[in-house]
Order: C-alpha cells, then structure tokens, then sequence
C-alpha cells in the first residue's frame, strides 16, 4: 500500500473530537508512505511539529479475497499509531520501529472502496522507545527532544501491506541452528491457527531437496552442511506447509559463542570491523528506501567493513534479509536507549537529575524496555546475521537503580533467545570502576570518544587514556572488548597540515588512533567507528548541520577517513 497517502497536521488537536477518521481528511497534503513527513515539506512549523498528525488512503481488496482472512500491516510507525479502517478503530501500537499487524477481514468489504486512515503522535516521554521529554518554550509552543542524540523523525517510515491468508494458515516460525560435527542442525517450531497436520521440507541454496519432516516442531539434519559465514551468506530455504497455506524462511546453519575473550562463529575467532549506522538522509529522513538500503551495503562492503550494529533501534527487515544473502554480521539493538539523564549537558543547575526513580526512569520505563526487547527478537530470532542482542545505548549504568533496571530486560532476552550473546554500550561516564551492570552481559562494549570528547585535540593523551581504561576493563572482566564507537566530527572539505579538530584529516588520526591501541590490545574483539555517514540532530552549537561524525556526508560522498579505513580494513 506504499505511494502517496493524503496527510494532515493537527496543530490544534482537534481530530479527534471532529471525528476525522469518518470521512475524508480536511485541509489534506500529498505525503509518500514510506518516508519522514518532516523535511518533505517547507515549512518549519510542520518540521518541528509535536502532536498528532493523520495519514488516509484507500485500498479496494479484490472479490477473490472474500473468505479469506486479511491482514494490514505496518512495518514501522514512528511513534504512537491508531488505525481505523471505515469508522472503527482496528489497532493501537506503541514503537515506530517495529511492526504490528491486524485482521481486518470483518472490517473490510472486498470489491468496495475502503477508508483506512491512521493518527501519529511523535509525543515521547521517559516510558516512550526512544524516550525524551518536551518542555513549553518561551513563545508558548512545545519543543521535545530525544534523550539520545538524533532527530525525531516522525511518519510511516516503512512498508504498509494489505495480505491475505487462508483463515487457517501458519502465524510463527521459529528456527534455531546447531552443528554436530560437520552435521547441521535446524531445531523448528511452527504456530499454527488450528490443528491440522504440518509438513515442512528444506531446499539448499539452488532448490534441490535436503531434508523433510511432520510436525508442528522437530529437529532436521543437514550433513556435510553449508555454513552461514561473515562474509558468504550461504542460505538454506525452510518451507512450511500447513493446509493451504505456505511459508518460507531462508535459514543460515551457523554458531555463535563467547569464549573468554574470544568472540567465535562457527567456532572460529571473528573480528568486528564495522560502523554504526543510521537511518537518515536527505529529504526522506528516516523514511526507508531500497536504493538507498543497497546503497549503502555496498558502500560498507567498498570499506572493507564485516559488520554493524543497528543503531540506535531496529532495521526494517529488508536490510536484515540483505545482511542475511550477503554475510553482513550484525549487532540488533533495541529502541531502549538512551536510559541516562545524566548524559543531559543542556543548561542547568545543581546537581544532575537522578536516573531511575519516580522523577526519572521507572516501572513503566523499565517494562517498556522488556517490551522492546521481545518485539525485536520475537521479529528478528531467525536472521542468522544476527550475532548479538545490544539491549541499551549508553544507559546510566553507574547510577543507583541501574541494576535492579537493567536485569529484567537481560533476563527476558536471554529467555526468549539462549543462543546469542547480550550487550549494552558503555558510556564514558561509567568506567569499570563506576559501572554496576557489566557482568549481567557477555561483552565488553565501549563508546569512546577520547581525541574528540575527551582528551580534544590532544591525541598522545587520549591514546595513552584508551590503553590504560583497556586495561583496567580487561582486569576485571574475562570477556571480550568491543569498541562500540568511535570518532571525531569532520565538516567535509576542511583541511590542514597539521591535523587538528573538525578537519577531516584530525578525524582520520582518531580513528587510526583507535584501531591501533585495539589492534594491539589481546582482549579486544574489534572496533565499530561512529558513525557510517553523517546524519541529523536536534539544533545544538555543537551539531552544525547534525552530527558530522561520518565516514561518507550525509549524501554518501566520502571524506578522507573513509579512504583510510578502506587501506586499514581491506589490507588486513
């Protein structure tokens, strides 16, 4: 159902008492689905906008579906969605990141026009993923912000499908893979509507026969198996049957484990060479585009990187599907971050708020971030190129509360999905001296920023800081270290001789920097750099245009970092 919807802001918060979903949008603008309204416009009171806005189409299901059951689905709603089709209301969500879906078979007439309309609201608070706050300004609007640092962007970010299905028809697969020798194992499990008998058969990549078995769950083996590697995708084909209806899942055989400081797949040391990467560009905002998907892999692949992680909140499934064809290695992190207040350098005064408690991050905040966590692995269990659960960005992992916070949401993950390692990135502020959380998690993650943050523009201290945290960290924990983040910004065509900040060659020193102490450091995993391409943020003195951190501008041109980490990681 992409294409262009008619959409309305509602600076006055009157659609719902005026009832807009029962009849066609007033004051209506063109708007694509899928893509962020903000920038698509020129108005600024649209881009900044806090409240609701409202999103119609129509859509005639064919008279060939009747009796069948059908589903709308929204793969990505950012924030706060309600959806009615005709006049009644047919779901709510929460999450913008993830998907949900619906059976509307008794709410819509096949052959006939009907109205699907949906209200957002972009309203974040400290229970919202991703939270923030807003605050009135002197000028009597609302302003808000992200506790993390990007913008807001707000719409229908991604895919809306109208699907049918037999009525009864096959609502979960769930595969796990484990190797015996050099045999593979594919463990299943397959939610059915009714009761009715299953039968599911495995194809390898070029469609011959494997392997087949009855049941709802079983175990089928694959000997002499082809393994999911970084960098081969190798991808067996699961098709499950169930009456009339069938479902297919690609299946990568692979293993992952944590061994001391060793992180293994397939039993063999894997080092992570990657970035963190946003959903942002020009025009569309986060809005999600295939060209720009594929884009973007194959400028990661021209890099030499082997990885990323998905920060910070969850990819649509067609970058993971790619991830899975092409070996693409991926840390799958929730929309549960950033949990800190004290990360909050606006102007204040006194000491900073706390961060976990009733004026801070509670109950609800902490169920939510449970909540988040099973979304995205109840979506993203079967993608073999997901490695690791990051379950938080830089929370406050050195304050009180921290630990009664963040064990719930561990326990969930580790519940639902035993066979992946859990992580959380660690802010500077929470040394291994402060933090309280570290040991809950199988890795050692660090956002580091010294040379930018820490240590600006003197590079033989910030070296000498990194090296010595890295060994205090390594003292501690017997586990591996992964350099989550790290850089400095660059405005793009500014250069020096001599490296100093914001030139793209000082940039390039701090990441070079970076790899050589982790290179040379045995408890070290890897290094992820912050961040793929530049990217947008609230108006800060500090954000000239977004955050300028990127290996390629907004735009995707490269600066001279990205030359040399390509020299680094591909001669490597």
């Amino acid at each position: 159902m992409d294409g262009v919807w008619r959409f309305a802001a509602d600076y006055s918060a009157a659609g719902h008492a005026e009832r807009w979903w029962s009849a066609e949008l007033p004051g209506t603008v063109d708007m694509p689905v899928p893509a962020s309204y903000n920038d698509l416009l020129p108005d600024e009171r649209l881009r900044d906008h806090v409240g609701l806005v409202w999103y119609q189409t129509h859509a005639r299901p064919p008279r060939s579906w009747e009796g069948r059951r059908i589903v709308l689905r929204f793969d990505g709603a950012a924030h706060d969605a309600t959806v009615w089709v005709g006049d009644t209301i047919a779901a709510r969500h929460t999450g913008g990141f993830l998907p949900f879906e619906v059976d509307v078979t008794d709410l819509l007439a096949c052959g006939e026009r009907n109205r699907i309309t949906v209200a957002l609201s972009n309203e974040l608070s400290f229970s919202s993923m991703p939270p923030g706050r807003s605050h009135r300004t002197p000028a009597g609007t609302v302003s808000q912000a992200l506790t993390a640092d990007y913008f807001n962007y707000t719409g229908l970010h991604r895919h809306v499908w109208l699907y049918a299905t037999p009525a009864d028809h096959i609502e979960d697969v769930a595969v796990r893979t484990r190797l015996d020798g050099s045999t593979g194992l594919i463990d299943y499990d397959v939610t059915i509507s009714g009761s009715a008998e299953v039968s599911v058969r495995l194809r390898d990549a070029q469609g011959g026969h494997v392997s087949s078995a009855v049941g709802a769950a079983s175990t089928l083996e694959v000997p002499e198996a082809h393994l999911w590697e970084p960098g081969a995708g190798y991808l067996y084909r699961l098709e499950v049957e169930y009456g009339q209806d069938i479902y297919e899942v690609p299946v990568g055989i692979r293993t992952i484990e944590v061994d001391g400081r060793r992180f293994l797949i397939n039993g063999k040391p894997f080092t992570f060479k990657g970035v963190g990467r946003h959903e942002d560009s020009p025009i569309r905002g986060r809005g999600h585009d295939d060209a720009l998907m594929v884009h973007d892999f194959a400028l990661l692949d021209w890099l030499g990187a082997n990885s990323l992680r998905t920060t910070h909140y969850p990819y649509p499934e067609e970058a993971l599907d790619y991830a899975d064809r092409h070996g693409v290695v991926v840390i799958d992190e929730t929309a549960a971050g950033m949990v800190n207040l004290a990360m909050d350098f606006g102007p204040r005064t006194g000491p900073p708020p706390e961060t976990f408690g009733p004026e801070g991050f509670g109950a609800e905040a902490r169920d939510a971030c449970v909540r988040a966590a099973r979304e995205l692995i109840e979506r993203d269990r079967n993608h073999p190129s997901v490695v690791m659960w990051c379950l938080s960005n830089e929370p406050d992992s050195a304050a009180d509360g921290a630990r009664e916070f963040l064990a719930p949401i561990v326990a969930e993950a580790r519940a639902l999905d035993p066979t992946r390692p859990v992580c959380f990135t660690n802010v500077f502020l929470a040394p291994p001296e402060r933090d309280r959380i570290t040991d809950l998690f199988d890795m050692v993650c660090l956002n580091r920023y010294q040379g930018w943050y820490v240590n600006g523009g003197d590079l033989a201290s910030a070296e000498l800081e990194l090296r010595a945290e890295l060994d205090r960290w390594a003292e501690r924990y017997d586990k591996p270290i992964l350099i989550t983040e790290c850089g400095a910004d660059s405005l793009a065509g500014l250069h020096e001789t001599a490296p100093t900040m914001w030139t793209e060659e000082y940039q390039s020193a701090v990441i070079a920097m970076v790899a050589r102490v982790a290179e040379q450091h045995d408890a070290v995993a890897g290094q992820h750099v912050w961040s793929f391409a530049d990217f947008l943020t609230r108006q800060e003195v500090i954000r000239p245009g977004g955050n300028l951190k990127g290996l390629f501008t907004r735009d995707r041109k490269p600066k001279a970092a990205a030359f040399d980490l390509r020299r680094r990681w591909i001669e490597s």
